[in-house]
C-alpha cells in the first residue's frame, strides 16, 4: 500500500525519473541500499522501486513507529523498526534476514540519520554504519547500490521550510532522480566492505545528481572509521 501511495503522490509533486546499470529491477534476496538525504527520499525511493516491480522490505527508524495510524501501516506493511544503540538493535537485522530468507528485497539507510546542512543542494553519502556489512555476510545476499537526488527540493530545512516545500512541489515540479546500480557480493573484511559499498551508492548519487541538474565534483570517498 504505502509503495503504491508513494508511486502516486512523489509524481505529482515532481518530476521523477529512474535508471539503472542491469536495465532491469533488482532480484530478489538482495539487499538495496540508498543514500539519506531528506525526510522525503523514502518516499522517492519507494516510488521509483514501485515502478521497477518492487516492493521492499524497509528498515526504518522506531520512532515512526511511535506516531499514530502510521506505526501500524508500517507494522502491517512489514517495515521493519530500527531501535539505535539499545539491546534490541540486532532485532532489525533479524527481521531483514528473514525477509531475504522468504526471497523478499531489502532496502536500508547505512548512513544511520540526515544531513546537518539545512539548504536544499545534494551532499554525498556520509559514513555508513556496519549494519549492511553484518547483513550481507550473514545472509551471503548481494548488494544493489541506489543514488536519490533531488528529494532535499522537496524538503529541506526547518519546520516551516519543509511543510512550505512540500505545498509549493506541484508547482515547482523539482527534478527528482533515483538511479539503481549493479548488484556486488561485498568482501569479508568489514572496512574494506563499508568503503567498497559507499563508494558504489557515492557513484550511483552522483548519476541521479546530474540527471537532476546538480554539479556535483567528483572525489574520492575515504577508508570508514565507524563502528
Amino acid at each position: 500500500m504505502l509503495s503504491r501511495i508513494a508511486g502516486a503522490v512523489v509524481p505529482a509533486l515532481g518530476s521523477l525519473t529512474v535508471t539503472t546499470d542491469t536495465g532491469t529491477a533488482p532480484r530478489p534476496g538482495s539487499v538495496i541500499v540508498a543514500n539519506h538525504t531528506s525526510l522525503s527520499d523514502p518516499a522517492v525511493v519507494l516510488a521509483a522501486l514501485h515502478r521497477l516491480g518492487v516492493r521492499p522490505t524497509v528498515l526504518a527508524t522506531a520512532g515512526l513507529w511511535r506516531i499514530p495510524l502510521l506505526g501500524a501501516a508500517l507494522t502491517r506493511e512489514g517495515f521493519v523498526p530500527v531501535h539505535r544503540g539499545g539491546p534490541r538493535a540486532a532485532e532489525a537485522l533479524d527481521g531483514a534476514a528473514a525477509a531475504l530468507a522468504a526471497g523478499g528485497i531489502v532496502l536500508l539507510y547505512p548512513e544511520g540519520g540526515l544531513p546537518v546542512r539545512r539548504d536544499p543542494r545534494e551532499t554525498a553519502p556520509g559514513p555508513f554504519r556496519s549494519g549492511v556489512w553484518r547483513l550481507a555476510t550473514a545472509t551471503g545476499a548481494p548488494v544493489v547500490p541506489l543514488g536519490q537526488a533531488g528529494s532535499r527540493r522537496l524538503v529541506s530545512g526547518g519546520g516551516a521550510k519543509q511543510l512550505a516545500g512540500l505545498l509549493t512541489a506541484p508547482l515547482r515540479r523539482p527534478a527528482l532522480h533515483v538511479h539503481v546500480g549493479a548488484p556486488f557480493q561485498l568482501p569479508a573484511d568489514r572496512d574494506e566492505a563499508l568503503t567498497l559499498v559507499r563508494r558504489a551508492v557515492t557513484d550511483c548519487w552522483r548519476t541521479a545528481a546530474s540527471r537532476t541538474g546538480e554539479s556535483v565534483p567528483p572525489a574520492p570517498v575515504p577508508a570508514e572509521q565507524t563502528v
